[in-house]
């Protein structure tokens, strides 16, 4: 009975300065500080985020071109420099080729031994109506004019395969002169943007001599990791920004998003096309890649408003004139300067976004006091 009025006494001296404390969260700013507090009212909105990539400008491989030989031969003449302008057809360089000769030989021969056995096998035919041959003759001579054409046009295809027009072909049928001089010409048009020929060089079919682009659009090419593969997708809207242009405001769609993970990089490419009409844009570039998504309606507040204190994150709730309370909040990523509200915070609430560092040190210098 003694220790339990003990106790009683005791909690009795202690409940008056408990219940007189004032909550060290709560602070009210002076006239001065006020003056620099702007408040918002926490509400909904949509937070774009966004994902940034190491880039490059690279050609646009649908609009390049590597321009070779169709036969073996020793180049004797070339007409086109690097970084020339070139249309479709024009010529770059031209190749002596023997091999190209011995097939428009080939082709003579096998077109003259056509003719004969097309010969043959009239006479053969009118013989045979007129019954001085038997029916087997006219077909003995009809299988070797059937195999004759069949070696013509083998001869026709592989001119053809040489780089020989229909145009080509007609003239050498009609004056039987062997020409073994073949233009290499351009077949898109564009700029020169490799020269690997030389007067003399001897070339295979395998050689690229020229490399023709069109430089009026290029690719921004990028690597995601593969953790971030669930970024990207085709259509998603994307920047660019090149330190070599930093006025230049890039901006479109992703066009394309690979389907296969490089095993090598453990990476994703990326690519979007660009038009290029200045040509300022190029190839090899170094840039950065920007990936924005919309995301959907939630809270938010902006990143001005958080004040970080022991590892955690809090904000100044504004509940009467001049009067502030600090609270913990749980928030998201920040994105483009706004926070998602996880916890903490509901809509209509309203925080302080300005001033709050200066109601901080009014907060702490209060408690020291």
């Amino acid at each position: 009975m003694i220790i339990f009025n003990v106790l009683l006494l005791s909690l009795t001296i202690l409940l008056p300065s408990i219940s007189v404390a004032t909550p060290t969260s709560h602070v009210k700013a002076p006239e001065a500080l006020a003056k620099q507090i702007k408040i918002m009212i926490i509400g909904e909105g949509q937070i774009q985020q966004s994902f940034r990539l190491p880039a490059r400008v690279d050609l646009d491989q649908q609009h390049v071109a590597r321009i070779g030989a169709t036969v073996t031969g020793r180049i004797i003449q070339t007409e086109a420099l690097l970084g020339q302008e070139v249309t479709k057809g024009e010529q770059l360089a031209l190749l002596n080729s023997n091999e190209l000769a011995e097939a428009q030989s080939a082709y003579l021969k096998t077109a003259s031994q056509t003719q004969l056995k097309q010969i043959i096998v009239d006479r053969a035919q009118r013989l045979q109506d007129n019954g001085v041959i038997a029916t087997a003759n006219l077909q003995e001579r009809s299988a070797a004019l059937e195999e004759a054409q069949i070696d013509l046009r083998t001869a026709t295809d592989h001119l053809r395969a040489l780089g020989m027009s229909n145009n080509d072909l007609s003239e050498l049928s009609k004056h039987k002169i062997i020409h073994s001089m073949l233009p290499i010409t351009a077949s898109i048009q564009g700029t020169i943007v490799e020269r690997n020929v030389t007067v003399g060089q001897v070339i295979q079919p395998a050689d690229a001599l020229f490399t023709i682009a069109d430089l009026s659009h290029v690719w921004i090419v990028a690597e995601l990791p593969e953790q971030q593969s669930r970024w990207a997708h085709k259509g998603d809207v994307a920047e660019v920004n090149i330190s070599a242009l930093p006025d230049a405001q890039l901006s479109g769609t992703l066009n394309y998003v690979a389907d296969m993970i490089n095993p090598n990089t453990r990476t994703l490419t990326v690519r979007m096309n660009l038009p290029n009409p200045l040509r300022n844009l190029k190839p090899n570039m170094l840039a950065n890649l920007t990936i924005r998504k919309q995301g959907g309606q939630e809270l938010i507040i902006p990143d001005s408003a958080v004040i970080r204190l022991n590892n955690t994150e809090h904000v100044f709730k504004a509940l009467a004139s001049n009067d502030f309370e600090l609270i913990p909040v749980v928030l998201g990523p920040r994105h483009d300067n706004v926070r998602p509200i996880i916890s903490g915070l509901k809509n209509g609430d309203k925080v302080v976004i300005e001033g709050g560092f200066h109601l901080n040190n009014e907060l702490q210098s209060k408690k020291t006091n």
